[in-house]
């Protein structure tokens, strides 16, 4: 094995381990609010929205993790220790005022997003419950952004598994001991408040355990470099400028993001509860590959970095050959997944019949989804630890036109050329959802595959004018 490989898969497998247990999280939530009582899919629903609208918030701010990491990548290359302590730093005080400014607007973020949001009244009760509980982890959620990103950047891959094994596991544990209670000590539980309290106990549990690695680990390299001449000065200068300019990129890169991501969570919920739960379930087992191509799409991220930081294009050009290699190595891995466990896979989610029913119609899209994923989130990290910030937010530029061309396409010729049967809403219901649903469903999955597809063209054609040094 060369070096290269070795130097990816040091980066890469520790991200992929504390990557499983992000679907898991995911997973034993909707599982937790799926056995609640009766009301599985309104349930399911419930943290579908709630969780939605932490995205909706949290997206905006990517460019904690985003910006830190490509940035501290290159500094790192170039042996600037303390402009390593300067942009983490730097960095965290942004998250700080962020996350209270977020604490501040809760209500008011809530009333505005359920104007736009089209859901039942009882999956609206139990999201806002849910986001109410759950936007106190604000501080602790952003500042774990920039840590993650700033280890990365550090070619650290190790402190931020470890940190996110706490937190997920952590939020496994205590969303079910909250929600479904501890019948040994005889605390039956807080039922669906649970969930979201059990997630703040474990963004802070994160918080305090990056805190002291950093504090264990860089204390006399890195942070002693910066002194308190530093500190007063981190927001001066032309690096400075450098951050908060690719971070205006970024964030119109997480605006793009958000306005898939929720588009899909939006408009699966104009057709009920059940097509909603299905939804959820489909988007978390879609990313599942996700967690995995991340680990080598961190790796090519700090390496792109830091070679760009020391002027080594020979090295540069290896990370990027060899980091697709085990990108697509893991798209090929999950297509056969998905095709021999996509059943097991839903009946592990939930336990209601009508829901596992109507999400087995959806499983092709599974087979389809991960060659042009793979390629899409390895390219995000290699442009990422160069900090092609513009390239970045082109690329989703068109993603955002790819799928809403789709889309409007897609259910143009489903009014125009569907038998009216189908047109008429009342016509054979199944578990609550219509034909017209179901379809719509279809082209609503066609439509999130051309946001993948037009991100992984975008990036590849301009990768030799953009990226090589």
């Amino acid at each position: 094995m060369k070096a290269i490989n070795k130097d990816i898969l040091k980066l890469a497998i520790p991200s992929i381990l504390a990557n499983i247990t992000v679907p898991i999280v995911g997973m034993v939530d909707i599982a937790v609010a799926g056995h609640l009582d009766a009301q599985a899919a309104t349930m399911i629903g419930g943290i579908a929205i709630g969780t939605m609208l932490f995205d909706l918030l949290y997206w905006n701010f990517g460019f904690l993790r985003v910006g830190t990491g490509g940035l501290a990548a290159q500094a790192f290359g170039r042996g600037d220790r303390a402009e390593c302590s300067r942009i983490l730093a730097r960095a965290l005080g942004i998250a700080l005022a962020c996350a209270f400014a977020l604490i501040a607007i809760q209500w008011l973020f809530v009333k505005a997003a359920f104007l736009v949001v089209d859901c039942t009244p009882e999956v609206q009760e139990l999201a806002s419950q849910y986001f109410f509980i759950r936007i106190w982890a604000a501080p602790a959620t952003l500042t774990l952004m920039v840590f993650k990103g700033w280890f990365i950047g550090m070619q650290d891959s190790v402190s931020p598994m470890f940190t996110d094994l706490v937190v997920n596991g952590m939020n496994v544990l205590m969303s079910i001991i909250l929600a479904l209670g501890f019948r040994p000590l005889g605390y039956e539980g807080m039922g669906f408040p649970g969930i979201a309290s059990g997630t703040v106990a474990a963004q802070y549990s994160g918080l305090a355990v990056a805190v002291i690695l950093v504090l264990i680990k860089y204390r006399k390299n890195t942070l002693s470099a910066i002194g308190t001449s530093g500190l007063k000065d981190m927001f001066k200068g032309s690096e400075t400028r450098r951050f908060f300019v690719m971070n205006a990129d970024l964030f119109v890169r997480s605006l793009c993001f958000i306005a898939i991501y929720i588009g899909f969570t939006v408009i699966s919920a104009r057709y009920g509860d059940l097509l909603l739960a299905v939804s959820s379930i489909m988007m978390k087992l879609l990313m599942i590959f996700s967690y995995f191509t991340d680990g080598f799409a961190y790796a090519g991220e700090a390496m792109t970095g830091k070679y760009i930081g020391a002027r080594d294009s020979q090295m540069l050009r290896q990370t990027v050959r060899y980091t697709f290699i085990w990108s697509m190595a893991i798209a090929v891995l999950f297509m056969a997944i998905y095709q021999s466990a996509g059943v097991p896979l839903l009946r592990m989610m939930t336990s209601d019949t009508a829901v596992v029913e109507a999400s087995r119609e959806y499983l092709p899209w599974l087979l389809l989804m991960p060659v042009v994923g793979c390629a899409a989130f390895t390219w995000d990290g290699i442009y990422i630890g160069a900090t092609a910030s513009k390239a970045i937010r082109n690329s989703m530029l068109w993603a955002v036109g790819g799928f809403v061309i789709v889309w409007f396409a897609g259910m143009i010729c489903l009014n125009v050329f569907a038998p009216s049967e189908i047109l008429c809403p009342s016509t054979e219901q199944t578990g609550g959802s219509t034909i017209y649903g179901r379809i719509a469903m279809h082209i609503l999955m066609a439509a999130y595959f051309a946001h993948l597809l037009a991100r992984t063209i975008y990036l590849t054609a301009r990768y030799r004018k953009v990226i090589i040094i």
